[in-house]
């Protein structure tokens, strides 16, 4: 059974979910890995990969969801504000929107991931308050996200 692997990473967060998809399936199988792409669809199994933009996919991964017909995926994703597995149900929902009803949904899977210093920058520059304070926080704790259980956990869910 061939698959392919299509993402979008803004940051390298997703780039590495990628990375260990592709560690924890047969080798011989990738029929392609990389940037959205034509190419993919010939595959059985599609395992597509995502930064959160605005509660959702970026408009890349968005606009190659929106081809796919009755093929079989696999959704995965790194979004900056983590702890909230209401939150990650939200944004999964707002990307399968992007599917035809044929579309088979294997299984999906969301992580915190970090994000770049500008953005702790602006949160540093708001005016006091316990929002600006919570910001703060989570910027600090996604700095090291996706880290090494998140990846085992991504391989579970997808060898499972």
């Amino acid at each position: 059974m061939s698959y392919a692997i299509v993402y979008s990473s803004r940051t390298g967060n997703t780039a590495l979910l990628a990375r260990a998809i592709q560690e924890a399936l047969p080798q011989g199988e990738c029929i392609y890995c990389g940037a959205p792409s034509g190419e993919a669809l010939a595959a059985d199994t599609l395992y597509v990969g995502f930064w959160t933009d605005m509660g959702t996919c970026d408009e890349a991964i968005a606009g190659f969801l929106k081809q796919l017909t009755d093929q079989k995926v696999f959704l995965f994703g790194t979004a900056g504000f983590g702890g909230s597995e209401a939150y990650f149900a939200q944004i999964m929902e707002r990307v399968r929107n992007n599917l035809a009803p044929g579309v088979q949904v294997l299984g999906t899977y969301m992580c915190q991931g970090k994000m770049p210093q500008t953005v702790r920058t602006r949160y540093e520059q708001m005016p006091e308050s316990p929002r600006r304070a919570m910001m703060l926080a989570n910027f600090d704790q996604a700095v090291n996200h996706p880290d090494a259980a998140d990846l085992a956990r991504l391989k579970e869910a997808v060898a499972g």
